[in-house]
């Protein structure tokens, strides 16, 4: 993916806070270290949907459900997510997992777990039916894309725009995935851009991903220069770390550091972002247990007030691309 110009990204006004947003990868429980599969999934998860909807609700912030195949097939995630939904309680998006998306015409792999990979046609005709899939069962257009394993291809953002998206959030900036046959995102910007295809325009909002350490500005290209070993001592010394806004894997202490960071850097948006599975132990590395469940629950507790302290406020994909087509308006 190339570089967007710098007309095209979207920046704060000098009046303006930046919002949070919450995007949740709503998905089929798998055993993430096994081969890309088209069955043996599970879905028992996805009862764990309603305790995360009530905490969000609580706390007044309406998440964003990038909902895949096996979720929007399910009874259950369509009863619970679609009243949440009609109520203005959350946002329905697509998340496209093709290994487990009709039409199944690919040979199941690493390569062709991103989307990107496949044949331009067999990668519309996925998006098509996901995309009337969740026209059908929750009875809206989503506006808003996400790749499975963030699997951009050259011709996405064509297919979304004719597809009737507005907004994809598939780049994760400062992460590179070239080794696994992914795309490269370790030079893209953390704040949001236009692309323009076709005379449309989509909005790509991407996954926040900061960089701090003594190193300042020169931190980031000095750790995709340094090898894994390399990393790890630019860490361990305070010059340079990378830290994603997730609760899997990144200390809520390390994630209020990079809020501030971002705050900083006066991100428009900052993207969170985590997997369904999650909510219900045992089907991430990141909760196994009952105690890491509470403290995935404590993790947002900690970064919420975090973020209130700060005067960031939580929005949603309607209120993203009304700041920045104001932006664009205002350029």
């Amino acid at each position: 993916m190339a570089s967007p110009h710098a007309s095209d990204v979207v920046t704060l006004a000098d009046d303006e806070r930046p919002h949070f947003w919450v995007t949740i990868d709503t998905e089929e429980d798998f055993d993430w270290s096994a081969p890309f599969a088209r069955t043996g999934y599970r879905l028992d998860s996805v009862p764990a949907l309603a305790d995360c909807q009530r905490y969000f609700e609580a706390a007044g912030v309406a998440p964003i459900y990038l909902v895949d195949w096996p979720i929007v097939a399910d009874d259950r995630a369509v009863a619970l997510l679609g009243a949440a939904q009609a109520a203005g309680r959350c946002d329905i998006g697509a998340q496209l997992h093709p290994w487990v998306t009709p039409p199944h015409d690919e040979t199941v792999g690493e390569r062709n777990s991103y989307t990107g990979n496949l044949p331009i046609e067999l990668q519309r005709a996925k998006m098509t039916a996901l995309r009337d899939a969740i026209q059908g069962r929750f009875g809206t257009q989503p506006l808003v894309y996400r790749a499975g394993r963030y699997g951009l291809g050259d011709h996405s953002a064509a297919m979304l725009a004719d597809l009737g998206f507005r907004c994809d959030t598939s780049v994760r900036s400062g992460f590179d995935y070239r080794g696994g046959y992914g795309p490269d995102y370790h030079a893209m910007p953390l704040k949001p851009w236009w692309v323009e295809t076709q005379g449309r325009m989509i909005l790509e909002m991407p996954v926040t991903t900061v960089f701090g350490g003594l190193l300042g500005g020169l931190g980031r290209p000095a750790y995709h220069r340094a090898g894994a070993g390399g990393r790890a001592a630019l860490a361990r010394l305070g010059l340079s770390e990378r830290i994603a806004l997730t609760p899997e894997g990144i200390p809520a202490e390390r994630a209020c550091k990079a809020i501030d960071i971002a705050v900083a850097q006066r991100l428009p948006v900052l993207n969170f972002s985590f997997h369904s599975p999650s909510l219900q132990p045992g089907n991430t590395p990141y909760v196994r247990t009952d105690a890491d469940l509470a403290a995935f629950y404590r993790w947002w507790d900690v970064v919420l007030a975090h973020l209130a302290k700060r005067g960031i406020a939580p929005t949603t994909a309607t209120e993203i691309l009304a700041m920045a087509e104001r932006r664009a308006g205002a350029a």
